[in-house]
């Protein structure tokens, strides 16, 4: 019930966020005095519809989109006479191009907010806690026992008589190991390897409500599981004290100022993630094909919508409500950079010919020529219809990998 429930809400944040995409064109074509025919949410069939000053609102059944109707979007487009003096062709450079990339501008808004949000309740990730090496901290004290299985290594019961040996020699959860057998260890990691190698009682110094003390660990000697190079491991005999670490906190919580500041710097950060996975999103189609046919799903390759929610979904079953929120943030991210991409027919294509115009005009001007007029939308047919099938194909691509073949949170 909970993963529908995900489903459904993830669902409705992506309508939100169509909505406001296309509420912002519509807001800047109204600041400037442009006319708004019609603004609707959906495709199909009309759900209802009304009409408040000139223009119609209205929502479709298939809320997959939505359009925004400006009369005059382009010199093709048929205007009445009433419409022709405010024809968005007819307006300066910079406010088409305002209007053509307000709707991009809402996803960062949007994403932007949700992150601030996320800041002041949740937190955000923290790449500078997650690049961080694990304290030597002591969070629990523990047995010592052997483990040659996953099986064993995944079980964490004592059995009775095990040694104890960080609780019998007074380590105590806070503690901080300064150094093992006289070597420092400013790390987790160097605390477990100067241990695995340690037998018998060894030296330990740690340091405790600001005060250091020298304590003796008898360290015994099991057989134990143990990564030996990558992806392999191997039996060894390591020492072995029955202690496990403090936890990172791999974010970070702020107040309502501090927050601002951290979002943007973490806004800044999905950016180059949502670049990163623009350019690779070309070599990645081969691996949705791959995983159609029954290839393993790569969790790096592209999700349609569908997929989306489901992950959202999944998110939300198993109550990693803060993935929930970042998936829906890095969405609209996604989306706001992509549809500035120059390729018609998304806003990108259409402010790419924009400016084509201004700058063709500006070479004629120098060489004493009148402008020349907008651009001939007929003759960029053939290639917006390619970029459209090629669009439709990897739509379809995606959502059907989505459905047989889905990516998931957890095996």
């Amino acid at each position: 019930m909970v993963f529908i429930l995900g489903i459904v809400l993830f669902a409705l944040g992506i309508c939100l966020s169509v909505a406001l995409h296309e509420a912002g064109h519509m807001w800047a074509a109204r600041a400037f005095g442009m006319k708004v025919r019609r603004y609707f949410v959906g495709y199909g069939p009309t759900v209802f519809s009304f009409r408040r000053g000139e223009t119609e609102y209205g929502l479709k059944w298939i809320p997959l989109g939505g359009f925004c109707d400006i009369a005059g979007m382009t010199a093709l487009d048929e205007v009445t006479p009433e419409e022709s003096k405010r024809a968005m062709w007819r307006f300066k450079t910079w406010k088409r191009t305002v209007v053509m990339s307000a709707g991009s501008a809402m996803h960062f808004i949007l994403g932007f907010i949700i992150l601030y949000l996320m800041a002041v309740t949740m937190g955000l990730p923290n790449p500078a806690a997650q690049a961080a090496p694990v304290e030597p901290v002591i969070s629990a004290t523990s047995c010592a026992r052997a483990a040659t299985t996953v099986e064993q290594l995944n079980d964490k019961s004592c059995p009775p008589g095990a040694p104890t040996p960080a609780k019998t020699a007074g380590l105590q959860t806070g503690d901080k190991v300064i150094s093992v057998a006289g070597k420092p260890t400013p790390a987790w990691t160097d605390m477990l390897a100067a241990v695995q190698v340690a037998n018998g009682p060894t030296p330990f110094v740690v340091e405790r409500n600001g005060q250091r003390l020298n304590l003796t660990v008898d360290v015994p000697r099991v057989q134990r599981l143990v990564a030996d190079g990558e992806n392999k491991t191997t039996v060894k005999d390591v020492g072995m004290i029955g202690a496990s670490p403090v936890a990172k906190s791999l974010v970070a919580t702020y107040g309502p100022v501090d927050a601002i500041g951290a979002t943007f710097d973490f806004t800044g950060t999905m950016f180059s993630e949502t670049a990163k996975r623009l350019i690779e999103f070309p070599s990645r189609i081969p691996a949705v094909v791959d995983s159609i046919f029954g290839g393993e799903r790569d969790p790096n390759t592209p999700v349609s919508v569908v997929g989306a929610s489901r992950i959202g979904g999944e998110a939300a079953e198993r109550g990693l409500w803060e993935v929930f929120v970042l998936l829906l943030a890095s969405l609209n991210f996604f989306i706001g950079v992509f549809n500035l991409l120059p390729l018609l027919p998304l806003d990108g294509g259409h402010i790419a010919v924009v400016w084509y115009e201004r700058v063709r005009d500006l070479f004629r001007k120098m060489r004493g020529k009148g402008p020349g007029g907008p651009v001939d939308y007929t003759k960029l047919s053939s290639i917006t219809m390619v970029l459209v099938f090629i669009g439709g194909a990897v739509t379809l691509l995606t959502v059907t990998a989505d459905i047989v073949n889905p990516v998931k949170l957890f095996q």
